[in-house]
């Protein structure tokens, strides 16, 4: 079964506290553009990433809001951050990971932990669960076909009723294999 697979590039999804503390008192996420997935959506605020090593700038910030701060990079970029240690995970499995300073202007947050690899998945609906035979935190390979293309295992299915199905890799993934950052996938069962 072929569906969409989209390159998640670095981003940083925020708390509303971490949001206030960087952006003002009272500050808001304002949609720039919509997600693949539903009420997913580039916000209008970029933050720096600052560690030893370097500040990686204009980092991108969706939305919404969020209860923790999580911050998701390739591990390219987590070596030019010079983080050591930073694990692939699911989305919001955030414990003992490493942390990061985030910045914007001469304001900062800094985090003890919260920054990740995010491990590649795939969203679908319940109905396109059942239609298919997948389950939530399933574990499946995704082919990507073209001149370098392969398949990649270890993918997560993630269902729920409000997603859109929808591959996520991230840019280490797409540029191994030649993806250009939005096109169709092959989910193996």
């Amino acid at each position: 079964m072929k569906i969409l697979c989209e390159v998640s590039a670095r981003h940083v999804h925020l708390s509303q506290e971490h949001l206030e503390t960087l952006f003002g008192k009272e500050a808001t996420l304002e949609e720039v553009k919509a997600l693949s997935q539903p009420g997913q959506y580039l916000a209008d605020k970029r933050v720096d990433l600052v560690t030893e090593k370097t500040t990686m700038k204009n980092v991108a910030v969706l939305g919404p809001t969020r209860a923790q701060t999580q911050i998701e990079i390739s591990r390219t970029d987590s070596f030019a951050l010079g983080i050591k240690g930073v694990p692939v995970r699911q989305s919001g499995d955030l414990a003992g990971t490493p942390g990061v300073i985030l910045q914007n202007g001469d304001k900062q947050v800094k985090l003890d932990s919260g920054i990740i690899v995010g491990q590649r998945h795939i969203h679908v609906d319940t109905e396109f669960a059942k239609e298919n035979n997948l389950a939530d935190n399933q574990i499946v390979s995704i082919e990507i076909e073209g001149d370098r293309g392969g398949i990649l295992k270890n993918a997560v299915v993630r269902v729920n009723p409000n997603f859109a199905p929808a591959i996520h890799i991230d840019t280490d993934e797409a540029n191994a294999l030649g993806f250009a950052g939005c096109g169709e996938a092959k989910i193996i069962v």
